[in-house]
């Protein structure tokens, strides 16, 4: 037998009969792939080492049922595509959910003038936010489409279960998993740092004169939610990324509470930093994710 890089353990695709005793295997049963003949034999055959394997023949007749039968095995399956969502996707769906209630609203309670009402009006701050935030989803989702590689894989808009809450989007890359909070906010990110001494040391997220420390803590709970699902053993950070914000010539980045904050041109060199992951890793780390948070 062939050393064990030419075999694989596997289910079959399609149903196939043992090399060794001609036993019918059907499909999805497990066996033992041999791939130099193209092969399979039943898991429970330990072939001696210096047995060579018995070339495979592939059935053209009926008449040939007296003679030993060896099907030829199915290859391995290719993996399942992994659906990696469509950014800003459940927030553009509830714009157009708002939108189109208030239309009906108005256009029932003033069927003659609602076309006009429509026309000389705008939908509300809460409505348009939705778009505003679908907008940015959407932006983003592009660009960190174009970072995607073996070490770079991406989700976007993953449902958090039992909630009806969302994760933007997720990177799973050489140094680890990065959670990702696209925000459309007016102003200069800074951080504030108060206390320290003989105070308890407090750090603020400000945009311009706001305290947004609240964004913070919603990345660091879906930081918590991703860490449960990959382990210990990875690396998980989280990322709030402002489209419009106000940022400066030079700098400007900085991390508070472990969650980077920063815009899209740095927050794509930071994905694309290398780590301990090889390609292999990072895709298993990104189908474990796409199964564990389903698209919205």
């Amino acid at each position: 037998m062939t050393g064990a890089v030419d075999e694989k353990r596997m289910r079959l695709r399609y149903a196939g009969v043992c090399r060794v005793c001609d036993a019918e295997l059907p499909a999805k049963a497990e066996a033992v792939y041999e791939r130099a003949t193209k092969s399979v034999r039943c898991v429970a055959h330990d072939q001696p080492a210096d047995e060579p394997p018995t070339p495979a023949v592939e059935m053209e007749d009926a008449s040939l049922d007296a003679q030993p039968r060896v099907a030829y095995a199915a290859e391995p399956a290719e993996p399942e595509v992994v659906d990696s969502g469509v950014a800003g996707a459940s927030a553009r769906r509830e714009f157009e959910r708002r939108k189109a209630k208030r239309e009906e609203s108005i256009r029932t309670r003033h069927p003659r003038l609602g076309g006009l009402i429509l026309a000389v009006s705008d939908d509300p701050q809460s409505t348009r936010a939705w778009d505003t935030g679908a907008i940015g989803e959407e932006k983003l989702g592009k660009g960190l489409n174009a970072q995607a590689g073996d070490t770079v894989r991406l989700l976007h808009d993953r449902r958090i279960p039992r909630t009806r809450a969302n994760i933007d989007h997720i990177a799973v890359t050489a140094h680890g998993v990065v959670v990702i909070d696209a925000k459309r906010y007016k102003g200069r990110p800074s951080l504030r740092v108060e206390g320290g001494i003989l105070r308890p040391r407090v750090e603020k997220l400000m945009i311009g004169s706001r305290d947004c420390s609240k964004l913070v803590d919603g990345v660091l709970k879906q930081v918590s939610l991703v860490r449960d699902i990959v382990g210990e053993d990875v690396r998980v950070t989280g990322a709030l990324c402002f489209l419009d914000a106000d940022w400066p010539l030079l700098g400007g980045d900085f991390t508070t509470r472990e969650v980077r904050v920063l815009w899209p041109k740095k927050l794509y060199k930071h994905l694309q930093q290398p780590g301990p992951l090889d390609a292999a890793a990072v895709d298993a780390l990104h189908r474990r994710l796409a199964a564990a948070l389903p698209p919205s």
